[in-house]
């Protein structure tokens, strides 16, 4: 079992930066991947960004590549998603997801969520 509280949300202008946290604890944290999803009004929860046990493989969507960056700190159980160039269509409640397996793999969804932090981009 583990257990994933997300911070960092917050309402942010249009080209701004946020930092979300997402702090873990129960099953050990390092042995594994970890990912992003975010869930717009009306829309299905979408993959954002995960990142591999270790910290030294990244994935990323499309629409966020280049602008954000995920990182991890296994000393203090804890992943990161760094957000700049913050746009409208970025407005979504984001969740932390951790994996079963130590690695990603595409389309792959994680075993235990997160609550949720809201992040809100006006234009």
């Amino acid at each position: 079992q583990v257990q994933l509280v997300e911070s960092g949300g917050g309402l942010v202008q249009a080209g701004g930066s946020l930092r979300l946290s997402c702090v873990a604890s129960g099953r050990t944290f390092s042995t594994a991947a970890m990912g992003w999803f975010r869930q717009a009004p009306g829309k299905e929860r979408e993959f954002v960004t995960a990142i591999n046990w270790s910290g030294d493989s990244t994935y990323y969507s499309d629409s966020v590549k280049g602008r954000f960056t995920i990182s991890r700190d296994n000393a203090k159980n804890t992943v990161y998603l760094q957000m700049n160039g913050l746009k409208p269509e970025d407005t979504a409640v984001y969740y932390c997801g951790a994996y079963y397996s130590n690695n990603y793999y595409q389309a792959t969804i994680p075993l235990w969520w997160g609550q949720g932090t809201q992040v809100t981009v006006s234009s």
